[in-house]
């Protein structure tokens, strides 16, 4: 009869198995590319887009974390698409930015750097938002990739992602006040579009909640 495990050996293998998901997650790229399937499914080279790196290198890291079980795919086509393996990893991944944001100081330093030109940039709550669409006095953008917008979004919001902005702006009524939001805590397209608008002369705001798993986080 095989005898049984000791506790030591038990707990040796446990913490062997939950160091797996923490050696996965031990790369940058991998956490980005967690961070964009958050946002729904998608191909090896639409991640390789947004992320700006190679297919070639974007391939590696999906390798690793299909090893850890955090990423599964399904093909479509000629296309092999990827996505969470578990609504569980998004929520992971929330507590993971909050944990970070609250314990390393430098977090909170990175991004008044890149606000810091940005005093003027005004937030509106997702209530206020609604109160204003309801009223017809401003228009709400989603200016995640398109794909994403399919995925989920708030309601009222048009798409337009940021590479069509500029072609967006020319058609646009300047009497009419603009909201714009995109994924995540730590997307910056909203505040690119908001200032973006700022200087054609628009009154713009950025979202207070970002859309994120079909729910608003707030900012």
């Amino acid at each position: 009869m095989e005898s049984l495990p000791s506790a030591r050996e038990f707990k040796d293998e446990l913490y062997r198995q939950y160091a797996r998901i923490g050696k996965c997650l031990s790369s940058d790229k991998r956490l980005e590319i967690l961070s964009l399937l958050s946002q729904g499914p998608k191909s090896v080279e639409r991640l390789a887009q947004q992320s700006e790196m190679s297919v070639a290198n974007v391939s590696r890291h999906l390798q690793i974390l299909l090893d850890a079980r955090l990423v599964k795919f399904h093909k479509q086509g000629t296309y092999v698409i990827y996505s969470l393996s578990s609504p569980e990893i998004a929520d992971f991944l929330l507590a993971l930015w909050r944990v970070s944001e609250s314990q390393l100081a430098e977090i909170t330093r990175i991004k008044e750097d890149f606000l810091q030109h940005s005093d003027d940039m005004q937030t509106l709550s997702l209530d206020e938002v609604m109160a204003k669409l309801e009223a017809g006095t401003i228009i709400l953008l989603d200016v995640r990739p398109a794909g994403e917008y399919e995925e989920g979004h708030f309601p009222g919001a048009i798409s337009v992602p940021i590479d069509e902005i500029d072609a967006y702006i020319q058609n646009l009524d300047p009497d009419v006040e603009v909201a714009a939001y995109c994924r995540g805590p730590y997307c910056v397209y909203s505040a690119e579009v908001v200032k973006k608008l700022q200087e054609k002369g628009f009154t713009a705001y950025r979202l207070a909640e970002e859309y994120r798993n079909g729910a608003s986080m707030v900012k």
